[in-house]
C-alpha cells in the first residue's frame, strides 16, 4: 500500500503566488521590447489627452512614391519590330592604273618566285586619262522606325545626306532599298519610304505630355548592333541647345548608330526621335538629345506632301535682356524677345514693330524666352496675317503682321564643294571639305576633314570618299583651308601618313610618292 503525502496548504499558496510573478514579469517584459507599444508611448507622450493620434499614426504610414523597378519585356516585345537598321552607300569612281607600276617589291617577287617580270598592261598614250571605275561603297548605319503599314520609316537627316543609296533592315532579316521622299536639316527629320505591305508600326505619342523623371527606352543599333535596347529617365523637357527645336534630354545611352532611332515611353509610343549626344569623347557620356515627336510630325506632314519644309519669318533680329532691363522697362517679369535690328523691307518693319520693342506674344502665345520666338514665327504659315503683341515705352501693343516666307535650306556644303571640284588640285589627289555639323558631333576633337574626290597617288591608298582625315603627318587637321595649305607644303619624295576615320572605327594610311 503506498503512502500518500500530504503538503501544507501554505505552500501550496506560496507556489501559486510566485507563478503569477513570473509571468507577469515576462509580459512586461515582452511588451516593453515591442515596437509598438514604444510607438504608442511616443505618440502617447506627445498627446497626453489622446487627440489628434489616429492622424499622426495616418501620416506615419504615408504610401512610398516609388515602389521597385519596371520590366521593359512586353513594352520591347510590343515595339521592336517596328525599329529598323539604316545602311547607307556611297557611289565613288576609282582610277583604274597599273598595279604593279613604281612597286620595286612586288617587281623583285615576281622575278624570283616566277622567273619573269611582273606583267604589264598595254602601253597608253601618257596624255591618255586612266580608266574610272564607279564602286559602291558602305558610306554609315544609322537607325529609324516604320510609322505606318504601307512603309513609311522616320529617321534623322544626318543619317542619309549624301547617301548614293539608302537600305532598310527590319527585324525579321528582310531588306528593303528605300526612297528618300524628303529631309529637313534645320530638324535634323527625314522621312522614307519602302515598299511593303501590313509591316510593323509603332504608336505616336504626345511629347508636350511628358515629365522629367519619366521612365523611356531606345531601341536603335549602336556600332550596327542591330536593335539594342537602353532605358533611362527623362532629364528635362525642352532643353535649349541652341539649336531650331528645344531638344528633349535623357541619361539615356545613346551611341554612334542610335541616330534616327526612337525614344519611346512606357506606353509604347514614340515620344522623340534620338539625334545628339553630349560627348568629349566621341561616345556617351550620360547625356542624350531627342527631338520631340510632335515638332518632328509637323515637318513628316510637309515632307510627305512636297518633300520641302516651308516656314514662317518676320524678319527681326533679337537680342539679350536682363532682369535689370526688364524692371526698368516696366515689364512684371523677365520675359520676351527684345527686338535688336528689323530687316530693311522685311516682314516686321513693314508691319510697324520698331528697335527696342519686346515681342510678349505671337497669335496670343506667350514668349517667355529669345529662343521661342523663330520656332513659334517659323511654324506659321507664309502669306497668313499675325498679332504680334509688342512692349514699348511701358505699354504693351498688338501689330498685325503679314508672315514671310524664310529661305529654303541652302545645300550643304560637301554638295557644293563637289559641284566646284569634281577632280582633286593637289599633290595628293584629294579633294576635301569641311564636316557638317551633324559630322562634327560625331568627331572626338570636332575636327576633320571629309574626303570628296580620290585622285592620283590616292587612288591606290584605299582611300574613299566619305572618310573623314583627322590627322596628316601627325599634325591635327581642323577644316578643309589648312589641309590644303599643307598639302602644297609637302615634300614630294616623303610618303604621307593620314589618320583616317571610316565609319565608327580610325585608321593610319599611308600615301607614297611616285616613282
Amino acid at each position: 500500500m503506498k503512502k500518500v503525502r500530504f503538503f501544507p496548504v501554505e505552500k501550496h499558496i506560496s507556489i501559486l503566488i510566485s507563478s503569477v510573478l513570473i509571468s507577469a514579469s515576462v509580459f512586461a517584459a515582452v511588451s516593453f521590447f515591442s515596437p509598438d507599444t514604444h510607438a504608442n508611448a511616443q505618440v502617447a507622450s506627445q498627446n497626453p489627452s489622446g487627440a489628434g493620434s489616429s492622424s499622426n499614426q495616418s501620416a506615419a504610414a504615408a504610401p512610398l512614391l516609388v515602389t521597385g523597378l519596371p520590366d521593359f519585356t512586353q513594352l520591347v516585345e510590343k515595339t521592336s519590330p517596328a525599329v529598323v537598321n539604316i545602311r547607307t552607300t556611297q557611289k565613288i569612281t576609282q582610277v583604274q592604273g597599273d598595279p604593279f607600276d613604281g612597286d620595286e617589291q612586288a617587281q623583285e617577287f615576281f622575278r624570283r618566285f616566277f622567273g619573269m617580270p611582273a606583267p604589264q598592261q598595254a602601253p597608253r598614250n601618257r596624255r591618255q586619262a586612266p580608266k574610272q571605275q564607279e564602286q559602291e561603297v558602305p558610306r554609315g548605319v544609322g537607325s529609324g522606325f516604320i510609322v505606318s503599314q504601307d512603309g513609311y520609316v522616320l529617321t534623322n537627316t544626318h543619317v542619309v545626306e549624301d547617301a548614293s543609296e539608302v537600305y532598310v533592315k527590319l527585324t525579321d532579316k528582310r531588306e528593303f532599298k528605300a526612297k528618300v521622299i524628303g529631309s529637313d536639316k534645320r530638324t535634323d527629320v527625314a522621312v522614307l519610304k519602302i515598299e511593303g505591305s501590313k509591316l510593323p508600326k509603332i504608336a505616336i505619342g504626345d511629347s508636350d505630355k511628358i515629365k522629367a523623371g519619366e521612365w523611356v527606352i531606345a531601341i536603335g543599333s549602336p556600332f550596327n548592333l542591330d536593335n539594342t535596347v537602353t532605358s533611362g529617365i527623362i532629364s528635362s523637357k525642352a532643353r535649349d541647345t541652341g539649336d531650331y527645336l528645344p531638344l528633349i534630354q535623357t541619361d539615356v545611352a545613346v551611341n554612334p548608330g542610335n541616330s534616327g532611332g526612337p525614344l519611346i515611353n512606357m506606353r509604347g509610343e514614340v515620344i522623340g526621335i534620338n539625334s545628339q549626344i553630349y560627348s568629349r569623347s566621341g561616345g556617351y557620356m550620360g547625356i542624350s538629345f531627342a527631338i520631340p515627336i510632335d515638332e518632328a510630325m509637323r515637318v513628316v506632314e510637309q515632307l510627305k506632301t512636297s518633300g520641302v519644309v516651308s516656314r514662317g519669318r518676320i524678319g527681326v533680329e533679337m537680342g539679350e535682356l536682363s532682369k535689370e532691363a526688364a524692371e526698368t522697362l516696366g515689364l512684371s517679369k523677365l520675359q520676351g524677345a527684345p527686338v535688336a535690328k528689323v530687316e530693311p523691307g522685311g516682314p516686321a518693319e513693314k508691319a510697324g514693330i520698331q528697335e527696342g520693342d519686346v515681342i510678349l506674344k505671337f497669335n496670343s502665345i506667350s514668349i517667355e524666352k529669345r529662343s521661342d520666338l523663330p520656332r513659334i514665327v517659323g511654324a506659321a504659315k507664309p502669306g497668313s496675317k499675325a498679332t504680334v503683341t509688342v512692349w514699348r515705352k511701358g505699354a504693351a501693343k498688338d501689330i498685325i503682321v503679314t508672315i514671310g516666307e524664310a529661305e529654303a535650306d541652302k545645300p550643304s556644303q560637301k554638295a557644293e564643294k563637289k559641284a566646284k571640284r569634281e577632280k582633286a588640285d593637289n599633290y595628293l589627289g584629294l579633294s576635301v571639305s569641311d564636316l557638317s555639323d551633324a559630322q562634327k558631333r560625331q568627331m572626338p576633337s570636332g575636327n576633320g576633314v571629309v574626303i570628296e574626290n580620290v585622285d592620283g597617288l590616292s587612288s591606290m591608298s584605299g582611300l574613299r570618299p566619305g572618310d573623314i582625315i583627322l590627322m596628316m603627318n601627325n599634325v591635327d587637321i581642323k577644316d578643309a583651308k589648312q589641309f590644303d595649305a599643307m598639302v602644297a607644303k609637302l615634300d614630294t619624295k616623303k610618303p604621307v601618313v593620314l589618320l583616317v576615320r571610316r565609319g565608327e572605327a580610325s585608321q593610319f594610311l599611308v600615301i607614297r610618292p611616285a616613282g
